[in-house]
């Protein structure tokens, strides 16, 4: 998966020959799961349409700041140029001509994509595109700097055949240089970037026999979901889940698969003293069956006992053996729930607990949401409100994000 996936990206195209890459750019945008908002200034339709980047970004095209009145609108339409500012987390001007770079370099404001650069409050990105000369001029080289002084990220421009037939430096980046470049520079920029992280996640099966098991009702999605915003905050994420019909494919993430508590465990220290933190939102069987029948057991009595042992306390083993890792626990209570979440604090050695209360309606087993309390080590307690399950991961990792921040 992409960095740039759900990033809002608003791409605004000026008027040189470069402009023709920018279908291409748009596409990549959109296959690399962003939404894409295109502004053109007036001079940048002569070389592409309005029309082919409406269709592959799926959205208008806006050019003006206002769109005179037809037969859908007797009143005409103003395009707001700080809405579309503040919907960005991204302007990528592209490409970026001299005369388009002078105009933001010095603030002059005559067209709709200079006024939404100008009301940007998210990063803002420049691929230079024109002749070698131009490239090479004093006042654009002074623009750069300007330009980059202010904040704004340069994409710079590549060697090669010209518009004019030249050969030298001042094309536009390819599209796939473009994105490449991006994806590079919001990694680095990520808040967990260097970081690993292991999460447990979804039940375990104990097994009776070859076709019965204990296990519970956990679907797995509150341990996907911190992974998956783990890997989004540039962890390097180590996912070992119990059995679910949940999946996640995310280049930083790993699955590892069990299906029993011993499977588990062993999975855990296989891993434990490479990473940085754990998060461990599994739902592990406090209890196996002491023997495993070989064959499927007939029903052939009106009662039948199960003998059962402990499984080993993963998250108290975990905490036995801690070293530097920053270690988050959950508990799911039904009484005496805030006094029960700080014994297993102090038990297992954690530095932050989830509780869980089933008493609390929407939280717990089987729903898309969850209302929880963060507990950390000197017992400060943080109620949460209601929200919903992937919110919670996030809350969840922004504990680390908050641990490691500079």
């Amino acid at each position: 998966m992409s960095v740039l996936s759900g990033k809002k990206i608003l791409l605004g195209v000026s008027g040189g020959i470069a402009a023709y890459k920018t279908a291409t750019l748009v596409r990549l945008f959109i296959k690399a799961g962003a939404q894409v908002q295109v502004v053109m200034t007036p001079a940048s339709k002569d070389f592409v349409t309005p029309l082919t980047l409406a269709t592959l970004s799926k959205n208008p095209v806006y050019s003006s700041f206002y769109n005179e009145p037809d037969d859908t609108n007797a009143e005409g339409v103003w395009n707001n140029h700080v809405e579309l500012a503040l919907w960005a987390d991204m302007i990528v001007i592209a490409p970026a001509t001299a005369n388009t770079l002078s105009k933001m370099a010095s603030g002059t404001c005559d067209n709709l994509v200079l006024a939404t650069y100008l009301s940007a409050k998210c990063p803002v990105y420049f691929a230079p595109a024109m002749d070698l000369d131009m490239y090479k001029h004093s006042s654009t080289l002074a623009n750069f700097t300007t330009l980059q002084s202010f904040g704004n990220i340069m994409i710079p421009a590549e060697t090669g055949e010209l518009a004019s037939g030249l050969q030298g430096e001042g094309r536009m980046a390819e599209p796939e240089n473009i994105i490449s470049f991006l994806e590079k520079d919001l990694e680095s920029k990520l808040p967990l970037k260097g970081k690993k992280i292991m999460v447990t996640a979804g039940p375990t099966y104990e097994a009776i026999d070859p076709v019965r098991f204990i296990g519970n009702h956990a679907s797995g999605k509150m341990g996907f979901d911190i992974a998956l915003k783990a890997a989004e905050k540039g962890a390097e994420v180590v996912l070992i889940t119990g059995p679910t019909h949940l999946c996640l494919k995310h280049t930083n993430v790993e699955i590892v698969s069990v299906v029993s508590a011993d499977e588990m465990y062993e999975a855990c220290f296989a891993n434990y003293d490479a990473v940085d933190a754990v998060i461990a939102a599994a739902a592990v069987a406090d209890y196996k069956p002491k023997k495993m029948a070989t064959h499927k057991i007939k029903k052939s009595e009106d009662t039948f006992s199960i003998e059962l042992e402990k499984n080993k306390d993963i998250l108290l083993s975990l905490g036995q053996n801690k070293k530097s890792q920053f270690l988050i626990g959950f508990a799911l209570e039904t009484e005496n729930e805030i006094e029960n979440a700080k014994a297993k604090i102090l038990k297992k050695k954690l530095d932050y607990i989830v509780l869980n209360s089933l008493n609390d309606k929407g939280a717990g087993f089987g729903t898309p949401t969850n209302k929880v309390t963060f507990i950390d080590k000197e017992f400060n307690c943080f109620e949460q409100e209601l929200k919903s399950k992937e919110l919670v991961a996030e809350d969840i990792v922004n504990l680390i994000v908050k641990k490691y921040e500079v």
